[in-house]
């Protein structure tokens, strides 16, 4: 059901200005019952003046007095032809004017990190416009030379939350279309959470792996160990000139 606008202070009035119950004034401004009777109480809304429902083509007189008249009565909203069909516009996340700057790093930081997802998820993400993200995705943009790849959680134009949530769609839409995807690709896809948990992968440095093998190549069947010196040579030293004589 639509609500009115001011829908507290359309209460007040409706409170100081008509004989309606509480369950009725609750009901059209959307209000506990409870929250109406601290009204009437002077407890909730003090100091807000009353918005006269009647005088802004939201209620009737006519309906006023036929709902004062039946407590089981409900208000019901005028029907205002110019509002019909419209709807809240969904535009681009607002960003503040501080962090506006570093908007085209964390662009190009999603762009290199997270090429699958779509322009339009990267909007959402940091408030942006697509002719900026293709201008970034081709190297096209003015300040390109000067832009360095920056986390936009890091920034704050998003929450870690919101950014899994797009990888996680991406990644879903993906495999929906059949497009392989390499280890890499798939470790990149993965939550913060699920990342932090994996094992890491045993990896032998190259220098040991090279000499490991370079040992291994060089011990073969046909050589033989040299014999290991008796320790007790090391005690049968030769005797001195002094102890010659």
């Amino acid at each position: 059901m639509a609500k009115p606008i001011m829908a507290k202070a359309t209460a007040v009035w409706l409170v100081d200005n008509t004989t309606l119950s509480f369950v009725q004034i609750a009901a059209f401004c959307g209000l506990h019952e409870l929250e109406v009777q601290g009204i009437a109480d002077g407890d909730v809304a003090v100091g807000v003046k009353g918005f006269d429902p009647i005088a802004n083509n939201q209620l009737t007189q006519d309906e006023i007095t036929k709902a004062e008249a039946d407590p089981m009565s409900r208000l019901a909203l005028k029907f205002n032809p110019a509002a019909s069909g419209e709807e809240k516009r969904r535009g681009p996340r607002y960003t503040p004017l501080s962090k506006r700057q570093d908007r085209p790093n964390s662009i190009l930081w999603l762009v290199k990190f997270h090429p699958e997802l779509a322009d339009a998820q990267i909007t959402k993400l940091v408030g942006t416009t697509k002719p900026t993200i293709q201008a970034i995705r081709e190297r096209t943009h003015w300040n390109i030379n000067n832009m360095q790849p920056i986390d936009p959680v890091a920034l704050g134009l998003c929450k870690q939350s919101e950014l899994d949530a797009a990888v996680q769609k991406a990644a879903a839409k993906r495999a929906a279309e059949g497009n392989a995807m390499s280890d890499d690709e798939r470790r990149k896809l993965l939550s913060t959470e699920q990342s932090l948990g994996m094992d890491a992968e045993p990896r032998i440095p190259t220098a040991i792996s090279g000499l490991e093998a370079f040992t291994l190549g060089n011990n073969s069947d046909d050589e033989k160990e040299a014999p290991l010196p008796d320790a007790d040579s090391f005690f049968n030293l030769p005797d001195s000139d002094d102890d010659k004589d």
